[in-house]
């Protein structure tokens, strides 16, 4: 199962190729005002492209090696939800310089107990005049240290339940009150960060959507989020695929044993189904279909694969994936050699992302809501089954499913 792209004469990809002939190399802020950063979000700040439109662009965009702008939370998750609930001002205010990759922002949602049930968060917002203080704790905020800003939840009332007290603002990273302590993951990386908030004053109008609302914002990014993290690499998105494992045994010349070579077919097999999930649901989103649930099977799905094909990585590459800088390469060289991957980035290179990929995919069942709350997803809006038990209701899972 492919998608057919059109041709030469199709209008998207004439106008792109006109622009990519008098911008070879353009700036971050020209990529911006070109709209083709992020084509499907609406004028100014986008084109209103089709999603065929939007596939014709990325190709043209990669035959021409030209990168857009680095900026994945901001554009990624913050840019829709201030699209979709910001003020004018707003929009004006953060929109460009986002796309531009010139200000950089972080999400500030999940907290030392509240993680998985993101909707029990105590960061309080206070209003004070024509401000808002807050005071509270993020955690795993991914670059925190280099973001500008950051999309924040905090709790506004604490007597309505708990979806019904949340707001949703914008917080300057620069802000007096802020304070942010590096984590350290095990590949030896800094991304992630806890971040402290004392007595942090927001003006007003960094409030976005009304009072109160913003669980159904927060629900717009989320859903962003997790369409971003079942992207085509296996490491949310990024990183190597299983097509990329067999092409790497392949090219060897390599004979690897039958029971490495039964577990790299049952890695392959899992990238073909993940692969046609994505067609799938890319061929609905060309026929006008709004994307749903099902982001969240090839989340939950993605996410174990990517271990797998991780550890079947490391599986191939024998004794040396003991060191941490060695890859499936390291154990089957054969006919490759180290120079037949120069052109690649080097022997190093390759070995390093996928010991990196190795240690970072114990993570993915995680990050971006975890395999269970996407089990969950799945089995209630796309199965219809009942759901768990209501605690707060003191009712049992029997008792639930009959008041239904």
């Amino acid at each position: 199962m492919d998608i057919v792209l059109p041709g030469d004469d199709y209008p998207a990809r004439k106008a792109v190729k006109s622009w990519l002939a008098n911008h070879p190399d353009p700036s971050p802020r020209e990529f911006a005002e070109s709209g083709y950063v992020a084509p499907h979000w609406p004028n100014p700040w986008g084109l209103g492209a089709s999603a065929m439109d939007q596939l014709v662009i990325d190709e043209e965009l990669k035959k021409a090696s030209v990168r857009r702008p680095q900026n994945r939370i901001g554009i990624g998750w913050a840019g829709p939800t201030i699209i979709y609930a910001g003020s004018e001002e707003q929009k004006e205010r953060y929109l460009l310089p986002m796309l531009a990759g010139e200000e950089i922002w972080c999400q500030l949602f999940s907290e030392p107990d509240s993680g998985s049930d993101l909707a029990s968060l105590s960061t309080r917002a206070v209003k004070d005049g024509d401000e808002w203080v807050v005071t509270g704790q993020k955690i795993w905020t991914t670059y925190a240290h280099e973001a500008k800003f950051g999309i924040l939840l905090a709790r506004t009332d604490p007597n309505v339940p708990k979806h019904e007290g949340i707001s949703y603002f914008i917080c300057p990273m620069d802000s007096p009150g802020v304070k942010i302590e590096p984590i350290i993951d095990m590949t030896g990386q800094h991304a992630f960060n806890q971040v402290f908030l004392d007595d942090v004053r927001l003006p007003a109008a960094n409030l976005v959507g009304e009072v109160n609302k913003g669980w159904s914002l927060a629900k717009v990014t989320l859903g962003n989020e997790r369409v971003s993290l079942s992207g085509e690499g296996a490491l949310w998105g990024d990183g190597p695929n299983a097509e990329a494992l067999v092409d790497l045994v392949r090219r060897s010349g390599v004979s690897i044993s039958p029971v490495l070579r039964y577990g790299l077919v049952k890695v392959w097999m899992e990238g073909e189904i993940l692969r046609l999930l994505r067609m799938r649901q890319l061929a609905a989103t060309l026929a006008g279909q709004q994307p749903g649930p099902e982001a969240s099977v090839r989340k939950a799905m993605g996410d174990v694969h990517g271990k797998h094909l991780m550890d079947m990585a490391k599986d191939i590459a024998g004794a040396y994936g003991m060191l941490g800088d060695a890859g499936p390469l390291d154990g089957i060289k054969g006919e490759l050699g180290v120079g037949a991957w120069a052109g690649e980035g080097g022997l190093a290179w390759i070995s390093l992302i996928w010991s990196l990929g190795y240690l970072y995919s114990c993570a993915l069942t995680i990050g971006g809501g975890t395999t269970e709350v996407q089990h969950n997803i799945v089995a209630e809006r796309i199965l219809g089954l009942p759901k768990d038990i209501d605690v707060e209701a003191g009712k049992t899972w029997a008792e639930s499913r009959q008041s239904r």
